[in-house]
């Protein structure tokens, strides 16, 4: 049977499946390919004092939250496998990259059957990572770091570890 028209073009994942980030369908959905690109996909676009992945923060996160939102938490950053991770102060002002991202992330919990979660408790934890991060894991700021103080009460006394790619894969899938 020849395949159906399809948005966009396809881009090749880990498994070696065809993939359509802009027609996204939850069967083609694969958590070992979720796993491999975030475990391989470097946070802060590369610019920490050493590797640490996308994997290693969505676990960083999934332990901040309440156990009923550890997989939308574990998941909160899986549509970045597939379209990459754009820093924040860019990716505010790339709307289409947002609603792209969203309709993904949609499509992967579908697969995942997350129908419900606490979005606010996962922004939390996600900010409450991101400081820790920033602070144990990237140089010395410039300036303060925006909502830093309002977060600052919430950070983790333990440093962050970061742990090799092929480690933290493991851990994921």
């Amino acid at each position: 049977m020849p395949e159906l028209k399809r948005k966009g073009d396809w881009m090749q994942t880990y498994t070696g499946k065809k993939f359509w980030p802009l027609d996204p369908r939850s069967e083609e959905i694969n958590i070992e390919d979720i796993a491999h690109s975030l475990a391989f996909s470097c946070r802060f676009n590369g610019h920490c004092n050493k590797f640490y992945s996308v994997a290693q923060h969505s676990v960083f996160v999934s332990t901040l939250v309440r156990p009923s939102e550890v997989l939308a938490a574990l998941l909160h950053d899986s549509a970045e496998a597939y379209l990459g991770d754009i820093i924040s102060p860019l990716k505010i002002y790339l709307p289409n990259i947002l609603e792209i991202e969203k309709n993904l992330k949609k499509i992967i919990f579908q697969y995942f059957d997350i129908k419900e979660y606490d979005k606010q408790e996962i922004i939390r934890a996600d900010k409450v990572a991101l400081y820790t991060e920033m602070r144990d894991i990237m140089g010395k700021p410039p300036e303060t770091w925006k909502e830093f103080e309002h977060y600052s009460q919430l950070l983790p006394k333990q440093k962050i570890v970061p742990i090799s790619p092929k480690k933290k894969r493991n851990l994921v899938s």
